[in-house]
């Protein structure tokens, strides 16, 4: 049953199927020039003389702050404006800012390349799951939601094989005479990376805008007559200074304002305090590293940027409260959506810590090329990527028709046996051991995902369906990406270069993740079922 709860419509045309087809390659493309930079990390390191913190930091962190806070206008932007154009847009852009990379001879600079990137990638899922959603029906969403879970592996595993084969090519090719335009072998797997996005843009801003809430029932105009406008008052809404003159234009009462300020307060504490203690954990830390003008250390700017993202969390939702109740009862009032975002919040620490190293850890570990992990890691890891959602998507379906919520035993058996095949794999004494071992880590681990999108779709309006994606991704962006790599790299500095206890140091968060699940699989028959009365009671024109 859907939010509107009538019967969903029950055919599916050849169009929706070239759009999942389309939107599937752009998220694909999305994670392929995000993760790429994980198997050029040994390289650009070596470049650069940066520490494993400092390229966490720069894999996750400096991505992650960009990718979240844009990902809240544009994902605003999706829902008013159309979802077409704004992905062809948005891949073009961090196509570009993907070439940039190949450029970079600094930190700074590519530094610079990922926030580009972080900026264009934030309306990929908003933009995308919301056409998506307006073309298949509620009972197919596992489905879709697998395709497009799958699409990430497919992203993930093409990153590693394509970064390190173009790497090792093209620092072959010119080893011994002048290579063109003076570049390495990882500046030039930037280039390369950012080809495809040149057409695929072209496919995205040609592709039909399906009708916004038809396949719910709840059918609505077009567009926003100013999308640009509400987009944009949303990004000044949830920056410093811009989030005060917006409580002074809407007269927001004194306890806003208090809370609002308290709450800054004490993010800016928090941040204080956590770099007093990974300063301190780090005995012989490298050297800072220069932003323009500045020197900050790694340590520094992870916690700067990471409380900029929260206080950012705390603007948004005043915002949302002041400006469109009915969303933010729907997605900060809902029991079972708020843990669904702290779940995946905190299982992406998880995957984005184990990702962001595991290239690394091979070819420390095993003594194996970038080119040799990038092949073999990277097709098995895509493959099974796939694989996993895929099974995991219509499985879910099928148990959701039986009972509601059961979509969530699915993600309930990923979470709770997934930790136990971690450390199993991580503690394989030989290469193809730890292949052996991955392949079934991998396969349970990524069946996770598909019901926590299907659940996002479900528990909200089409129209807030967007907002619901970016609040996921700055939830998610913040604590697992912002976080996750980064804490791996701190805990290989502190522990001496030991990647594979750091990378298995982030399932303290299992038992905590099991808990969530099992709150989720209770909690979401009751939310799904009225959401429109909740949204009525809160003032929506329904």
């Amino acid at each position: 049953m859907s939010a509107s709860g009538q019967p969903p419509a029950a055919r599916v045309g050849p169009a929706a199927w070239y759009a999942l087809a389309l939107v599937s390659a752009a998220q694909a493309m999305s994670l392929l020039d995000r993760q790429i930079l994980a198997i050029l990390l040994p390289r650009i390191k070596a470049d650069l003389h940066v520490g494993d913190a400092e390229m966490g930091l720069l894999y996750g962190t400096v991505f992650a702050l960009f990718y979240a806070l844009f990902s809240l206008p544009l994902g605003r932007l999706a829902d008013g404006w159309l979802r077409n154009r704004l992905l062809g847009l948005s891949i073009l852009g961090w196509s570009a800012f993907t070439a940039l990379g190949g450029m970079a001879s600094s930190f700074a600079t590519l530094a610079v390349s990922r926030l580009g990137v972080g900026i264009g990638e934030a309306s990929v899922q908003p933009a995308g799951m919301s056409l998506l959603s307006d073309l298949f029906p509620s009972q197919r969403r596992g489905m879709v939601s697998a395709v497009f879970g799958a699409a990430i592996a497919v992203g993930l595993g093409g990153a590693l094989w394509l970064g390190g084969a173009s790497a090792d090519w093209w620092d072959t090719r010119y080893a011994t005479v002048p290579a063109p335009f003076g570049i390495k072998g990882w500046q030039a797997a930037f280039f390369i990376a950012s080809l495809p996005g040149l057409v695929l843009a072209l496919l995205l801003w040609r592709l039909p805008e399906p009708q916004r809430g038809a396949a719910d029932g709840l059918p609505q105009a077009p567009a926003d007559p100013r999308p640009f406008r509400a987009s944009l008052a949303v990004l000044c809404a949830i920056l410093p200074i811009g989030n005060w003159l917006m409580l002074a234009r809407l007269r927001a009462p004194l306890r806003d304002w208090i809370f609002n300020l308290g709450a800054l307060a004490l993010i800016a504490g928090a941040m204080t305090a956590l770099t007093g203690w990974t300063d301190a954990l780090r005995l012989h830390p490298p050297a800072p590293v220069q932003l323009g003008n500045l020197m900050v250390s790694g340590n520094v700017l992870q916690w700067l940027v990471t409380g900029f993202g929260i206080y950012a969390v705390v603007n948004w939702l005043q915002m949302l409260r002041l400006n469109d109740l009915p969303a933010f009862v729907l997605i900060a009032r809902s029991p079972a959506l708020v843990l669904l975002f702290a779940l995946a919040a905190l299982q992406s620490v998880v995957n984005y810590g184990v990702m962001a190293w595991s290239a690394t850890f091979l070819i420390k570990s095993f003594h194996v090329s970038p080119a040799q992990v990038g092949l073999q890691f990277g097709a098995l890891s895509g493959g099974l990527g796939v694989v996993g959602p895929l099974i995991a998507g219509p499985l879910s379906d099928r148990i959701a028709r039986v009972r509601s919520g059961g979509r969530f035993y699915v993600t309930l058996f990923a979470l709770g046996f997934s930790p136990l095949l971690a450390i199993w794999t991580y503690h394989a004494a030989t290469l193809g051991q730890f292949y052996l071992r991955f392949t079934a880590y991998s396969l349970v681990l990524t069946m996770w995902l598909p019901a926590v999108y299907a659940g996002f779709m479900d528990l909200v309006l089409p129209r807030m369906r967007g907002m619901a994606m970016s609040f996921y991704i700055l939830t998610m962006t913040i604590v697992g990406l912002g976080i996750g790599p980064y804490a791996v790299g701190l805990v290989s500095d502190v522990n001496g270069g030991k990647l594979g206890s750091a990378i298995l140091s982030v399932y303290w968060l299992g038992p905590v993740l099991v808990l969530l699940v099992l709150a989720i699989i209770r909690l979401l028959p009751r939310d799904q079922a009225t959401v429109v009365t909740r949204a009525r009671a809160a003032g929506e024109p329904i």
